[in-house]
C-alpha cells in the first residue's frame, strides 16, 4: 500500500458506503473500510476521526459553497434569490462522482439509525449556515430561517432528483435544485 497514494479520501468514502450497503453499518469495522480502500487504518485517521464521519465528507466545504454563495448574491436580492445564487454555487461542486454515490448513500443511511441521526444533523448545519449567511446580509432572523430551510429543502429534492434514474453525463444538479426552490417557492405562496 502507498503511503501517501492520490485519491484516499475519496476511496475511503466509496469504500465505507459499499460495505455499510453490504454488510451493515454496525457491523463494518475501519480496518475493513481501509483495506478496501486499498490504505492503512492510520491514513484512515489521518482523513477521518471515525467511521460515522465519512458519509458526512465534504459538509463544510458544502456549507462554506452555499454561504459563500449567499454572500456574493447582488446586494438586491431577496433572501430567496440569494439562497438560489447559494445553491448554484454548491451545485457546481456536485459532480459525477456524488451522483453515482446517492443511492448506495442514501441506503446505508436508510439501514442505521445511527447514520440517519448525523445526517438529520447535517441537513441542520446546512440550513443554519444559509440563515447565517442571510442574516449577515441584514435579512431578519425569522425570514432568514425560513429561506434558509427551503434552500435546505431545494437542495435535498433537486439532489434527489438529479441522482435517481438515466441521466445524460453532463446534466448538473444547479438547475434541479433551483427548480425545486421555485416549487417551493409557489407552495409557501399558496399557504395563504
Amino acid at each position: 500500500m502507498a503511503r501517501w497514494e492520490a485519491g484516499a479520501r475519496e476511496r475511503l468514502v466509496l469504500a465505507a458506503v459499499d460495505l455499510f450497503t453490504e454488510q451493515g453499518y454496525d457491523t463494518t469495522t475501519v480496518a475493513q473500510i481501509a483495506e478496501r480502500a486499498g490504505v492503512t487504518k492510520s491514513t484512515f485517521f489521518r482523513h477521518f476521526p471515525d467511521k460515522r464521519e465519512l458519509l458526512v465528507a465534504g459538509q463544510e466545504a458544502l456549507s462554506r459553497l452555499l454561504s459563500e454563495g449567499i454572500t456574493d448574491a447582488p446586494g438586491d436580492a431577496s433572501p430567496l434569490e440569494a439562497v438560489a445564487a447559494g445553491l448554484e454555487r454548491a451545485s457546481e461542486a456536485m459532480g459525477p462522482m456524488n451522483r453515482e454515490l446517492a443511492p448506495r448513500l442514501k441506503a446505508a443511511i436508510a439501514s442505521s439509525a445511527e447514520l440517519q441521526e448525523r445526517d438529520a444533523l447535517k441537513s441542520v448545519s446546512l440550513a443554519a449556515a444559509m440563515t447565517s449567511a442571510l442574516v449577515a446580509r441584514g435579512v431578519p432572523g425569522p425570514t432568514a430561517a425560513l429561506a434558509g430551510e427551503l434552500g435546505l429543502l431545494a437542495f435535498k429534492r433537486g439532489y434527489a432528483v438529479w441522482s435517481e434514474g438515466d441521466r445524460a453525463p453532463e446534466d448538473q444538479l444547479a438547475p434541479h435544485a433551483l427548480a425545486a426552490l421555485d416549487e417551493l417557492r409557489a407552495a409557501s405562496a399558496s399557504l395563504g
